[in-house]
């Protein structure tokens, strides 16, 4: 780029940032009822049938990737969600008081929140990025992937629309203008208060080195576990629903499938009940051909039917008997086994394992490669399974007896937050291992006042170390 390129990305970004923050400043003295009006608002905006229906065919129609009924489902459940979360919740003023300690919580805004987003989701998750900011009176710019932009674009005419409805700044949601670059983007990221990053492992880590704070999210390469205590038909539906959903573009849809003996030959009878084909290991070589052509996943297979696969990779046998997953056996993890990693397409690995504890083992090896810090899947009729597995491995969530893409960024049939930016801790080189929620979209002011003191003495603080070891 030369110095005159760079000189007007520089410029463009702060115009951009210069209009956020005089609209910031008017949705900073907008009481609780004003912030949620802004929040129906954005939500109206994709939720309405017509306007959701024609994001979910541009999407696709841009993008290539997923299909439009999934995203229809995607648009408004994930968002229809997100809205029954923050119904109530208070974001603005005093939103908490703890008499007994003297404390009093006061929200207050980040500022202007950057929101790089992928072209996997190019309405749903720039939705949910842009509605949790609004909750927080903030301002959002949208850095979305340039194949996501012409979608990201449209959804934004709609906001603009019902903000002009209720007499908003149209300034509080903005784009970077196309075409979209990377150098846009790191500026944006540069310019701003806050960086919420969703995407590509590449954009993560420009968020956090880029200087600002950063919320960035781990590698998905979700594994589950069937155990010889499973409902096997009960977890052959849920899984199948949860690795065809819009083509398993979802970072939460399983990419490994660890089956313990006692039920293995049962589980792969399910899924091919289900429409789902096993490999065998020719085909297995001629689909890894299609996938990794040069060892990195190959675009020809993001967001594809199973299918449209199974033409690529020339095995049109298959192809033709309309498949819902293709299932591959694997024993290996690692670079010189790449199925062992994450696929974003409706290809399942299938992994054996003799018991529960080695099929743990067999998830930590997988997330050693991949996927470390996301959440596992376990279908299992005992409770203390899922605690072992959440006191053991690298993730930040459990997910039990559900369709796990599903229910990992929360669903109405359990507790976690509505979200498309999930966490991974420090396992997966994140700050954070929540489902991002508004409340990552505000600062906090704390007010101390004083209360009686509580001094304890040694021996409450000691006695228990000094019975067992003495006071030397």
């Amino acid at each position: 780029m030369s110095a005159q390129q760079s000189e007007d990305v520089v410029a463009t970004v702060a115009e951009l940032l210069a209009r956020a923050r005089a609209a910031q400043r008017i949705a900073n003295g907008y009481d609780q009822s004003r912030v949620d009006e802004l929040v129906a608002a954005a939500g109206w905006a994709i939720i309405e049938p017509q306007r959701n229906r024609e994001l979910a065919e541009l999407a696709v129609a841009d993008t290539g990737i997923g299909n439009v009924e999934d995203k229809v489902r995607k648009n408004y459940r994930k968002t229809f969600g997100l809205l029954r979360d923050l119904q109530g919740a208070k974001s603005v003023g005093v939103i908490a008081e703890d008499p007994a300690k003297g404390l009093t919580e006061i929200a207050r805004p980040v500022g202007v929140v950057c929101a790089v987003t992928p072209s996997t989701n190019p309405a749903a998750t720039p939705a949910n990025k842009i509605i949790n900011a609004l909750k927080g009176r903030n301002a959002v710019i949208v850095a979305p992937s340039p194949k996501g932009w012409a979608t990201s674009q449209r959804l934004l005419e709609f906001i603009h629309a019902q903000f002009d409805r209720i007499g908003a700044p149209r300034d509080l949601v903005q784009l970077l203008p196309a075409p979209v670059s990377k150098a846009a983007t790191l500026e944006l990221m540069r310019q701003c208060d806050l960086v919420v990053a969703t995407g590509s492992q590449a954009n993560v880590r420009a968020a956090y080195t880029s200087g600002t704070p950063a919320f960035g999210v781990g590698a998905g390469n979700v594994a589950g576990i069937i155990d010889e205590t499973a409902d096997i038909e009960q977890a052959a539906d849920r899984v199948l629903r949860s690795k065809t959903f819009d083509n398993a573009t979802s970072c939460s849809s399983e990419n490994s499938l660890v089956l313990v003996d006692a039920v293995r030959e049962q589980a792969i009878a399910a899924l091919c009940t289900r429409g789902a084909v096993l490999l065998d290991a020719v085909q297995k070589a001629q689909l890894q051909a299609l996938m990794w052509p040069e060892g990195k996943l190959s675009a020809a297979v993001t967001g594809q039917s199973a299918t449209v696969v199974a033409e690529r990779a020339g095995l049109r046998d298959i192809a033709s008997r309309s498949p819902t997953m293709l299932l591959v056996e694997e024993d290996g993890f690692g670079p010189a086994h790449p199925f062992s990693g994450e696929k974003l397409c409706p290809v399942l690995t299938l992994y054996r394992a003799r018991d529960f504890s080695h099929a743990a083992e067999i998830v930590d090896r997988i997330y050693a490669y991949q996927g470390a810090g996301h959440s596992v899947g376990l279908h299992s009729t005992l409770p203390e399974r899922a605690v072992q597995l959440g006191l053991t491995l690298p993730v930040s969530r459990v997910i039990v007896d559900q369709a796990h893409c599903i229910a990992t960024g929360g669903s109405f049939d359990n507790g976690l937050p509505f979200s498309l930016s999930m966490g991974c801790g420090t396992w997966g080189k994140n700050n954070f291992s929540d489902n991002m929620n508004y409340r990552h979209y505000l600062n906090i002011t704390r007010i101390s006042r004083p209360i009686a003191e509580n001094i304890p003495s040694e021996q409450t603080i000691f006695g228990a170390y000094f019975d067992k070891y003495g006071q030397t």
